[in-house]
């Protein structure tokens, strides 16, 4: 039998992983170079537009070079490069 009570093990339950580092990498305004990635993101929070392509995993990149531009369509953000 043990003579002290397991303390602090609940502490340690949940997993220490590391965060998937998602969001916008280039902002309006930046430029931008052909293949460079602009936003990391889960599903289609920001809408693909002009000069830049979705990829598999909704992540968007610049197709041409120029200039990073986020506007609004239809109540959605549109990301652009200009």
């Amino acid at each position: 039998m043990a003579h002290v009570k397991a303390g602090g093990s609940a502490a340690h339950q949940h997993s220490q992983r590391p965060g998937k580092r998602l969001g916008v990498k280039l902002f309006g305004g930046q430029t931008v170079k052909n293949g460079n990635i602009i936003v990391r993101q889960k599903g289609t929070k920001y809408k693909p537009g002009k000069g830049v392509r979705l990829g598999r995993d909704y992540t968007i990149y610049a197709v041409e070079d120029g200039v990073v531009e986020f506007t609004k369509r239809h109540g959605r953000t549109v990301v652009n490069v200009a």
